[in-house]
């Protein structure tokens, strides 16, 4: 029953694009859909923070607005869920909805929310992925339909399951992966107490100064890292998960097999926070990396030439994911298109892009598990 419904509901989400215009209740089943599985998943982290919350977002879980955004995405996705069910024949978007929505009410009903929340550093993050989810969704997904630079390429392309399920774990995760990846940098932290006079006058540069400072510092670790990630074999296997996306759109960058996900977050850490940085510059960074990783992955047409010697846009990083042999091990920058140019390994055509993504001959599976598994296997190198 639960897989005849799953595939009710898949099907439904990749209807033809005839079936799927304006005024045939898909927008609203789809939104309705997405509301309610929001609006669960937040009540969860809500009653079981415990299990279910980041620990910084679980701080505002007790105030009133929270509970008031939860009731009003409830609500929302009710009031789209009839609409669905008035204007579609295929019904089971809304109907689903309505299920999660009184699913929700029971919860709520049930399980009151904990007045003192005990901090766990492993807990799994609905919140963080809600609010992931909505905020890259809500910014990407418009632009990809205003500035699409393959127009007939729909939401739910082929592989969405499964790019969907890495930005699922990679976000539901967020405190183990952090902990993992911090860890290093903590470590090294510990054992140079004596740099604590250079850190200060680092943190009292200016603002600006230190952001850009933190990019060329992460954008030379990162190509290095990159680089190594294409040309060791068997750390290929690893990458090789993030290439074997056919697909781009502001969800194919959340392929990465966990192991990439730490080492390249872990060293990439290690000149921010040992260096000495103060917060602000910090958390500036990580809202441009966080945004620029998804633009350059994104089905956007940027074709902003002036701009192209200075900063990485899609059309370079496309490149990078290129299915033909000119684009194998080219274009590693993160940040920096010159750091390519310095070490021979630019490559942008001009006025082009890739024919197609992905590795030649696509050997890694398809399906999560199977590409976690993937790099523990013997493979050859084929990119």
């Amino acid at each position: 029953m639960i897989n005849k419904i799953r595939l009710a509901i898949r099907n439904d989400l990749e209807a033809s694009a005839e079936t799927r215009q304006f005024g045939s209740g898909w927008i609203s089943g789809f939104l309705a859909l997405v509301a309610s599985i929001a609006g669960l998943l937040l009540l969860l982290s809500q009653r079981y923070p415990q299990w279910f919350s980041m620990k910084e977002l679980a701080l505002i879980h007790n105030q009133t607005i929270f509970s008031f955004v939860i009731q009003s995405i409830l609500v929302i996705a009710f009031l789209l869920a009839l609409i669905n069910l008035v204007l579609r024949r295929n019904k089971i978007l809304g109907f689903s909805a309505i299920t999660l929505v009184f699913a929700s009410l029971l919860i709520g009903q049930l399980i009151d929310p904990q007045e003192q929340y005990i901090a766990n550093a492993y807990a799994l993050g609905f919140d963080w992925f809600v609010l992931n989810l909505l905020l890259t969704g809500l910014l990407f997904i418009p632009l990809e339909k205003l500035f699409g630079r393959l127009t007939d390429q729909p939401l739910f392309r082929s592989e969405w399951r499964e790019d969907l399920f890495y930005f699922l774990i990679s976000s539901v995760l967020v405190q183990i992966i952090s902990f993992l990846s911090l860890s290093p940098s903590m470590f090294i932290l510990e054992t140079t107490g004596s740099w604590s006079g250079f850190r200060l006058l680092v943190a009292e540069q200016p603002l600006v100064l230190q952001v850009l400072e933190i990019m060329l510092l992460t954008d030379f670790v990162q190509y290095w890292f990159h680089r190594l990630f294409h040309e060791i074999p068997f750390l290929w296997r690893f990458h090789a998960v993030h290439h074997s996306a056919q697909k781009m759109d502001w969800l194919a960058g959340s392929r990465m097999h966990i192991v990439e996900i730490v080492g390249l977050r872990g060293l990439t850490i290690i000149p921010m926070f040992v260096l000495g940085f103060n917060q602000q510059a910090l958390s500036i960074y990580i809202l441009l990396v966080y945004l620029n990783a998804t633009f350059v992955h994104a089905n956007l047409r940027f074709n902003v030439e002036w701009l192209k010697p200075f900063i990485v846009t899609p059309r370079f990083h496309h490149w990078h994911h290129g299915i033909e042999k000119e684009a194998i091990n080219v274009n590693y920058s993160i940040h920096f298109p010159w750091l390519d140019k310095l070490f021979g390994t630019y490559y942008m055509p001009p006025h082009q892009w890739p024919k197609g993504y992905g590795i030649g001959g696509h050997p890694v599976p398809n399906g999560y598990w199977k590409q976690f598994l993937y790099p523990f296997q013997k493979k050859k190198k084929t990119k």
